[in-house]
């Protein structure tokens, strides 16, 4: 990696920095399955228009033509025309594994069958994956970008899956700056208590990162929210270590509080998020069809800047 590019990455303090990361390197290629949603296909075309991706559009044609008609680029796009969802995934899924693309994107389809297709024995990723969601926050009242995860797909996730979550958001976070990024590992309290066993999990993923089984990070836990992002509280509490106040991210115990989290942020602490998939040969940008054209932007903005730095 070269100083200028290092330089940048130390500098990306805002979910605007993104932009400039993602345009060091060439145009990615992106693919939206399913293309007929209007905020989805709409933050592909300022994408495009930014120069960071070239997009590659799969879905029914006369869906994307009513929602690309005043589109004066459309004739730079690549589109399929194909009608049924499963066929739909099937050529998305297919252009990504087939090295003919380089992101994958949700539009009008389920969450669950475009993952299904991913991990499609026949067409999809050949050899064994665990995906899990990453969202990276930019926060008005936090110094720095803070990612959660898993928010969207593993719903009760045990010790096992919560290593292959850390191990998962620590790879991706690396691609964009962050060498040794902090993770708390959040229950409702500080203490390891018996009867809480996301404390237990927490505990246990702080020892085996100190012991090496986890790798290229630091891990404190259990920590509550507010320890993990709050240096008042971590004094208060009288906490040591280098997490404590000062996280990167945070691993939350369950989708249910993450997915709280997430929205809350969003709709109380006017946050900006970009959310993808890991675990993929390839980033998923997979957003809800209620979030913002902004919101889907910053998502394929994050996508591409990872790939940039592979």
């Amino acid at each position: 990696m070269n100083k200028n590019l290092q330089k940048m990455l130390h500098e990306l303090n805002k979910i605007s920095d993104l932009k400039e990361l993602a345009l060091k390197n060439k145009p990615k290629k992106l693919v939206l399955a399913a293309a007929g949603d209007e905020h989805s296909i709409d933050a592909v075309i300022a994408a495009y228009k930014m120069g960071v991706i070239e997009p590659v559009l799969v879905g029914r044609k006369e869906e994307i033509n009513k929602l690309t008609h005043d589109c004066k680029h459309l004739h730079k796009f690549t589109v399929y025309d194909i009608a049924d969802d499963k066929e739909i995934v099937k050529k998305a899924v297919q252009l990504l594994v087939s090295g003919e693309a380089d992101i994958l994107m949700k539009g009008n389809v389920t969450t669950a069958t475009l993952l299904k297709g991913v991990l499609n024995k026949n067409y999809g990723i050949q050899h064994k994956s665990f995906l899990s969601h990453f969202a990276l926050f930019e926060i008005p009242n936090y110094h720095k970008l803070l990612a959660i995860t898993d928010v969207a797909l593993n719903i009760l996730p045990p010790l096992e899956h919560k290593v292959h979550i850390v191990e998962n958001a620590v790879r991706f976070i690396r691609k964009i700056g962050i060498d040794q990024p902090k993770i708390a590992a959040l229950s409702a309290i500080e203490m390891v208590n018996e009867k809480m066993p996301s404390t237990l999990d927490a505990a246990l993923l702080s020892i085996m990162q100190r012991r090496g089984q986890i790798k290229n990070c630091l891990i404190d836990g259990p920590l509550a929210f507010d320890n993990a992002i709050s240096l008042e509280s971590k004094k208060q509490k009288k906490l040591g270590g280098e997490v404590a106040g000062n996280a990167d991210i945070l691993l939350v115990p369950n989708v249910e509080s993450g997915n709280i989290l997430y929205k809350s942020l969003v709709a109380f602490a006017d946050a900006k998020v970009a959310g993808i998939v890991l675990g993929a040969d390839f980033p998923i940008v997979l957003t809800s069809r209620a979030d913002s054209e902004e919101t889907k932007l910053n998502s394929i903005l994050l996508a591409a800047a990872s790939v940039n730095n592979d």
